[in-house]
């Protein structure tokens, strides 16, 4: 007869060293977090003094100079990074442009997929995200030249067709080990995040062999509700205890004083498509800013997808909390009614048809609704972030940018890496709003008051028609 009792799997309580013992060089470390909210900043700072080298890293993002993952790759201590977003890290952007480091940048919610399916045990998935572009055509710059040695590009994935649609084939993430950061731990290894800083940290404990929390209080056994323990302790191994954690708000919001009247007029306009009891996400940068003019009784709810539906105004800055922080990083309050989920879940919303619009930013836009967003050759890092899977979604798709900017344009055909495909469905400038879904071009429909069209013509490196309703611009 087997001794069931054999099996049974035991949490051990570390020291930061004891905990990190077992990780070597060249390991595979998924690490939970979001820009500085869970991230297992003390964990990472004491692997950071052990003479590793050649580490490999999966995560959403990778923080910010001085804190989380920051420690690793200033110490030039990692090989290759999987990340969405790495454009608030300067230390991995140098040392990306310089060849002396692989970066395989991934959308944010195939990223949190990968680590979801894995932890599950299903090898692969199909999504929309990516189609169409370096993700799923190859040619995506993982690694620049460096010493001699050529450019290193991703391989071409394998597509498929559902109901018409081509869906791309991605592979599923486990790696050897996991470091994530909670709040609250019981002596079983029962997790519960507070806020925000939930995002990945859950997916990390699944798709990890061997996981290890920092904590910042330990309960016994039994004093958590079981309905409340996001993480079993299935998915633990060890739990150091860390009581006062560094924590702060990476990113302040811009007040409305610091925008000038060409921003506030795209936020203005852009703040008119909003339909009362909509689900909406904001992108990063300027997007998020439309909520100082977006009417209250409309009745809108904000996603954000780091896992956050009901976000809320900006907070007061003496309450600001740093578990408590937006897509953009910035910190936020919720509404009543407001929750909060890992960043899988979130994704899925935007995936499963259930988020009406989303607002985004860019970097070029062609005639033809092609959008880029997340990258320019040789000189701007920053990764795609969600972008890619808001755009294949069917949420109503809105761009602003500025139509002055020397670092954005309207073009006939991108020439930065594209995040979608014929996917922009409307166009606010300062100058204008141009319509995609009139024709098979872009289409001017409004244009901004003390603005000729001429003057337009002269600022747009690209042809488009012109309304015969043409009005001025809301």
């Amino acid at each position: 007869m087997i001794n069931t009792h054999s099996f049974r799997h035991f949490v051990t309580i570390s020291s930061l060293s004891q905990a990190i013992s077992k990780i070597q060089s060249a390991s595979s470390i998924a690490v939970g977090g979001f820009a500085t909210s869970g991230v297992p900043n003390a964990l990472l700072e004491a692997l950071s003094e052990r003479s590793l080298k050649e580490l490999e890293i999966v995560s959403i993002d990778v923080n910010v100079e001085g804190y989380g993952i920051d420690h690793l790759i200033s110490k030039k201590q990692t090989r290759r990074h999987v990340a969405s977003y790495v454009g608030e890290n300067p230390n991995l952007a140098r040392q990306y442009l310089a060849g002396d480091i692989e970066v395989e940048f991934t959308p944010m919610g195939t990223l949190v997929e990968k680590l979801r399916a894995g932890g599950a045990g299903i090898p692969a998935f199909y999504t929309l995200a990516g189609v169409n572009t370096v993700v799923s055509e190859g040619k995506l710059p993982i690694r620049l030249a460096y010493s001699g040695i050529n450019h290193k590009y991703s391989q071409a994935k394998t597509i498929t067709k559902f109901d018409g649609k081509d869906y791309v084939l991605e592979n599923s993430i486990t790696t050897e080990f996991g470091l994530i950061k909670a709040w609250k731990a019981d002596t079983l290894g029962n997790l519960i995040y507070r806020g925000s800083s939930q995002n990945s940290n859950p997916l990390v404990a699944t798709a990890s062999k061997y996981t290890i929390a920092e904590v910042e209080e330990i309960v016994p056994a039994g004093y958590l509700d079981s309905s409340s323990i996001h993480t079993p302790s299935i998915y633990l191994d060890t739990i150091v205890h860390v009581p006062h954690p560094k924590k702060f708000i990476a990113k302040q919001p811009k007040s409305l004083e610091m925008l000038d009247d060409a921003k506030k007029r795209i936020l203005k306009r852009a703040a008119k498509e909003f339909k009362p009891g909509m689900y909406v996400n904001l992108g990063i940068g300027l997007p998020t800013m439309v909520t100082y003019f977006v009417d209250p009784v409309l009745d809108i709810i904000l996603q954000a997808e780091n896992g956050v539906l009901g976000v809320g105004p900006y907070p007061d800055p003496e309450l600001q909390d740093p578990d408590f922080i937006n897509a953009g990083k910035e910190p936020i309050t919720l509404i009543k009614g407001g929750s909060i989920f890992n960043s899988a879940r979130s994704f899925g919303m935007i995936r499963g048809g259930h988020i009406d619009m989303t607002i985004l930013g860019a970097l070029q836009v062609s005639s033809k609704g092609d959008l880029a967003s997340w990258l320019v050759p040789g000189k701007l890092v920053k990764g795609m972030g969600g972008s890619m899977d808001l755009v294949s979604s069917s949420a109503y798709k809105v761009v602003t940018m500025l139509h002055t900017n020397k670092n954005q344009s309207l073009v006939e055909e991108c020439n930065y890496p594209l995040t979608g495909r014929s996917v922009v469905d409307l166009l606010i400038t300062e100058m204008g709003v141009f319509d995609f879904r009139i024709s098979d071009r872009m289409t001017l429909i409004e244009m901004a008051k003390n603005v000729t069209l001429e003057q337009i013509q002269v600022k747009t490196d690209c042809k488009f028609e012109v309304s015969s309703n043409l009005k001025e611009m809301e």
